[in-house]
């Protein structure tokens, strides 16, 4: 059989073209034209992926009560009202933007107009960066509710037994720059200035009222209000701050420095941060469930210090979910005298903490694990337990826990906190905590689920 159709004599010889046979001239090129109008019938779902992750987001959202917020709502059948947004929309945008490491709110409202997740989280319901900020900031005890309620709903599934919880502190910086803090006699200062400036803009509003809109005017007049009633706040912890180095200074026999509070954050502290320095900031307390990865509390406070945050912390726990955990586990910070005392007699909670200055101790020729002078049951109990190699080794899940949660908040972006004040600095934790959450429990039931499978 021939291996052409046509006998090869019949095809046309192919002439190798010249490249100066080319025809001289412009080329002509396909050009980007994005002025061009189309047509495109296509719905939100359509446009976003099968597989991405705000359908996760707000599948689990979906699962949580949020009756705290639907209370507050006026708008309500049978009466007048501008329908409300669902708060099912808010809590999906700030945990979706949690995870993507954003914490504006201006810009999460940017995102709501050209982002394609943004806008399938939104569904047509209308985003202004006010509401978005007021919702986070002012809603601290509905955050707390739903932290809770997240917690509780996964014990009674059972993925969440808090048999043993690691606790660790988190050291974020504040929206305040050191050279906000300032003495008293300056405060004072900036608060006659502040006080002045008040006055002064309510008179020139009464003076000549059309040299600016109603809107302006008022902006200007709560700008300088709130600027005054910060440098109130700096003056009364300034005193607070030099009334304990008083103390401190009688004990220690050293004199007391002058103390200095932000008159842009009042309840920031100068203090030490992982890289060497010092800055303003705050301490954030998480407190982990070993088991399932959960962060079962949550608290914000100023002090540079861990030593006392352990025992708020399982009053914390046991308030909430109404048990205690069996362990605790904790690094050097926490394990003082009195938080392993505590822990044992009002909570009966087991604390495991390394040991201090064990090589110091066995170079001068004492024993590590012997009780010393002023130890309580439970500190001598301690002493003896953490010399034995199954403390040594339930003590490595801590890093495995608290250390991963820490990380796990760092890699969504909590390194600088957007907000000013400690109340609303612990919305911002409890939003962090409850994002984790809900993807961990997405995680844990699907491995349920597989496993029934």
């Amino acid at each position: 059989m021939a291996d052409w159709l046509f006998d090869a004599s019949e095809l046309p010889e192919r002439m190798p073209v010249a490249a100066e046979a080319l025809p001289a001239g412009k080329p002509r090129l396909r050009v980007p034209c994005r002025h061009q109008v189309e047509f495109q019938s296509a719905s939100l779902d359509q446009l976003l992926p099968a597989y991405d992750s705000a359908r996760v987001v707000w599948a689990a959202v979906e699962r949580l009560d949020l009756s705290p917020w639907l209370s507050e709502i006026r708008a309500v059948e049978g009466h007048v009202g501008r329908n409300a947004a669902d708060p099912r929309v808010w809590v999906a945008l700030w945990v979706f933007a949690t995870l993507q490491g954003e914490g504006s709110a201006r810009e999460i409202a940017r995102l709501c107009e050209r982002h394609t997740a943004y806008r399938w989280l939104c569904g047509g319901v209308t985003v202004n960066h006010h509401t978005l900020s007021d919702f986070r900031s002012q809603g601290g005890d509905k955050w707390d509710q739903l932290l809770t309620q997240l917690v509780a709903s996964l014990m009674v599934e059972g993925l969440v037994t808090l048999h043993r919880v690691a606790q660790d502190g988190m050291r974020v910086r504040a929206s305040a720059g050191r050279s906000s803090f300032r003495r008293r006699e300056t405060l004072e200062r900036c608060y006659a200035e502040a006080q002045e400036q008040v006055e002064t803009l309510k008179r020139l509003a009464e003076e000549n009222p059309d040299e600016l809109d109603r809107r302006k005017q008022a902006a200007r007049e709560r700008a300088a209000r709130e600027r005054m009633q910060r440098i109130e706040a700096a003056l009364q912890h300034c005193g607070e701050l030099q009334s304990q180095r008083e103390q401190r200074a009688k004990i220690t026999c050293e004199p007391a420095k002058e103390a200095r509070a932000s008159s842009t954050d009042p309840e920031a502290r100068i203090m030490k941060f992982a890289n060497g320095g010092y800055g303003p900031g705050f301490n954030m307390q998480l407190m982990t469930d070993t088991d399932s990865g959960l962060i079962v509390g949550v608290e914000v406070t100023n002090s540079g210090s861990d030593s006392e945050q352990l025992p708020p912390m399982l009053d914390q726990v046991e308030q909430r979910y109404e048990k205690t955990p069996d362990e605790a586990l904790v690094d050097g910070g926490f394990a003082t005298k009195e938080a392993i005392t505590d822990a044992a007699e009002n909570h009966a909670c087991t604390v495991y903490a390394p040991l201090k200055d064990v090589e110091k101790q066995v170079a001068k020729g004492v024993d590590p694990q012997a009780a010393k002078k002023g130890d309580s049951s439970a500190v001598a109990a301690w002493r003896q337990r953490m010399s034995t190699d199954a403390a040594k080794q339930i003590y490595k899940l801590r890093a495995q826990t608290a250390e991963w949660v820490n990380a796990q908040c760092r890699n969504h972006g909590l390194w600088l906190l957007p907000v000013r004040g400690q109340p609303q600095c612990r919305c911002v934790a409890l939003l962090y905590a409850i994002t984790h959450n809900l993807m961990q429990a997405v995680n844990l039931r699907a491995k349920v689920a597989m496993m029934v499978t």
